[in-house]
Formats: structure tokens, C-alpha cells, sequence
């Protein structure tokens, strides 16, 4: 599944609102149904790549509640199966902050390529780069360039279990940013036909001078209304500095696929 998309998309909320927009998320997306679900709706991505020749695009929102209110953002998010084991990723955001005002945020480029998979060696690996272009907005986002750089790792066992994570490093080093590194872990098992359940920890170090690191915690559910159509949610608290990075992160989307 591409950028979690709330990695996907939570790497592109982080690089385009400074780490403030990270979880409230509406979306539509589109893309190939898979047996199990991993990233989305959580903020640790996972390897398994788009299928090949298949879609999918998120039309979504992202936020987190902060002290006056929330930061979000909404866009659309495109994925597609260039190749077997490969997935190519672009991501469009409209940002709106607490007041009110929005502009078109940090569009992200990205290419997962999945390396191992677990019938090789016993798990799906695959490595992620984005890259989050300069802010097209003057007054929201980032006016530079970063480089996001994740390794993602997945394990399915037992009766319907799979654990997913990993992490990396952004490069985001500019005047007014720092580079940082993130990562995280995710437990799921499907407890019913089409309904899967998790819970996930997730940190992330400082994405400026002087700020603070971040660690959340987070539940999540997929739900498989048909062959097409998904629910995705998620909510989580920030358990580390919840003043400065926001109180909770919260995420729903209904997927699409093809």
C-alpha cells in the first residue's frame, strides 16, 4: 500500500506544515485491494507496493488538535504499479491552518521499492524516497526542499497477524528546520471477515532548532465494505511533549480500489 499514505501521508503532512499537521485525515482513496492492509490509516508506512499496472489516489485530510484548535491539511494522493515490486507516488496538499487560511502546500514525489518479499526471505522490505518539493504557498509550509529516506519492513504470521515498521531520516536541514529521523512499529490481525484492528508507537525527532521530539501512540481499523470500497480510521495521543506537537492525531478515509 503507498504513502501513511498516512506516512505517505504523515511524511507529507510533517514536511509541509513543520510537524503541526499529523492525523485528521477525510479522504477518498483508490487503489488495488491487497489481503492485508498496512500504512494507512497509521503514521508508520509499510512495503507492500502498489500492484502492477493498478492504482491508487487518495482524496484526503490530514490534521492534529493543537492548543486553539487544528492544523490540517486535504489533497490528493496518486499511486501506481510502474512495475512489479514497484510503486510510484505523487502528492498534491491543500493546507489550511488554525485561522482559517489555506494555499497549496509541499507536493511530494516519491518511488517504493520493494526488495525482499516473504516468500524469498521471509519478509517484505522496501526501501521509500520521497521527495517534498518547496511550498506553493507564500505564507503555509516549507519554502525548501527535504529528502525523506525510510527502509519499511513487513512480517504476516499466525491466524491473520502481521507486524509492519521501520523508519529513516529526513534531510530538511534550511534556516528555520533541522533534519530529523522518525520510526515506528504496527501490530494487526484481522478479527473478523474484512475488519482489521492495531495498535501502533510511533517518534519522531525534532523537525526544527530548538524544538521538541515526539512519540504517539495510536489504534487503527480497516474495514472491507465490499471488493472495492474500504473504511480506514485511526486515533492517537501524543504521549511526549503533547503541548508543543499537538494533543492527538486522528485519521478516517474511504478507499477505493481497482
Amino acid at each position: 500500500m503507498g504513502l501513511s499514505k498516512m506516512r505517505q501521508i504523515a511524511a507529507v503532512s510533517r514536511a509541509a506544515t513543520g510537524g503541526a499537521a499529523r492525523g485528521l485525515v477525510i479522504g477518498l482513496l483508490l487503489s488495488p485491494a491487497s489481503p492485508a492492509w498496512g500504512g494507512p490509516p497509521y503514521l508508520t508506512d509499510d512495503p507492500e507496493p502498489t500492484d502492477f499496472r493498478h492504482f491508487e489516489i487518495y482524496a484526503y485530510g490530514a490534521g492534529t488538535l493543537v492548543p486553539g484548535g487544528a492544523d490540517s491539511e486535504t489533497g490528493i494522493d496518486f499511486n501506481y504499479g510502474g512495475a512489479p515490486g514497484l510503486q510510484l507516488t505523487a502528492t498534491l496538499p491543500l493546507l489550511i491552518d488554525r485561522s482559517g487560511d489555506s494555499g497549496i502546500g509541499n507536493i511530494a514525489l516519491g518511488v517504493k521499492y520493494r526488495f525482499l518479499t516473504q516468500d524469498a526471505s521471509g519478509l517484505d522490505v522496501a526501501f521509500f524516497p520521497h521527495l517534498v518539493l518547496s511550498s506553493a504557498s507564500a505564507a503555509l509550509g516549507d519554502h525548501h526542499m527535504s529528502l525523506f529516506l525510510p527502509l519499511w519492513v513487513q512480517k504476516d504470521f499466525g491466524d491473520g497477524w502481521s507486524a509492519f515498521g521501520g523508519g529513516g531520516c529526513t534531510l530538511n536541514h534550511s534556516r528555520f528546520s533541522s533534519d530529523f529521523c522518525e520510526g515506528g512499529l504496527v501490530l494487526t490481525r484481522e478479527v473478523a471477515e474484512g475488519l482489521t484492528l492495531g495498535a501502533e508507537v510511533f517518534h519522531s525527532g525534532s523537525e526544527e532548532p530548538g524544538g521538541r521530539a515526539e512519540t504517539a501512540l495510536g489504534a487503527g481499523l480497516t474495514w472491507d465494505l465490499d471488493a472495492t470500497h474500504h473504511l480506514l480510521a485511526y486515533w492517537g495521543p501524543n504521549i511526549q511533549h503533547p503541548i508543543a506537537n499537538g494533543r492527538s492525531n486522528f485519521y478516517t478515509a474511504l478507499l477505493f480500489t481497482f
